[in-house]
């Protein structure tokens, strides 16, 4: 049995390739976002034309970044949705709130002062996991039955 796996949210760190290198070996598939932030934020306006507007500008590359996002979250046997120090994050939450929605199982990795603002989505969660490595014990359990250590 393998796994495909989304991992989403946080782009500021490399807990994505923590989680990669962690579970190399697995018959795991991994696909995520695009992380270059500015590619992020600015590929609607690159490949369908310029904006005046700020809102309408982020707006193209929301629908654009769309595609690849539900794709990988619809497609995938887990989602990983990951929130970091920085930023407010509303599109982690939103990706947790779809992948909750379609049945998907769901691991939030988040750090203990996030736990009371991200109760509901915890909530909604097969597991909250505060470091990449338990996600890949996590993935190696589910995989092969084994325990870390």
């Amino acid at each position: 049995m393998g796994l495909k796996v989304y991992l989403s949210g946080e782009i500021h760190t490399d807990w994505r390739q923590q989680i990669v290198d962690g579970a190399h070996g697995l018959d795991v598939w991994f696909n995520s976002p695009v992380t270059d932030h500015g590619a992020s934020d600015d590929c609607g306006v690159a490949i369908l034309g310029a904006e005046d507007d700020k809102f309408w500008h982020d707006r193209k590359g929301a629908l654009v970044n769309s595609i690849r996002t539900r794709k990988g979250i619809e497609e995938a046997d887990v989602v990983v949705v990951r929130f970091g120090d920085k930023y407010k994050q509303w599109n982690a939450a939103f990706d947790a709130g779809v992948a909750s929605a379609l049945g998907k199982s769901l691991i939030i990795l988040q750090p203990p002062e996030h736990d009371h603002a991200l109760k509901e989505v915890d909530a909604a969660a097969m597991a909250v996991a505060r470091e990449p490595g338990q996600v890949v014990d996590i993935l190696r359990y589910v995989l092969e039955g084994s325990l870390p250590g």
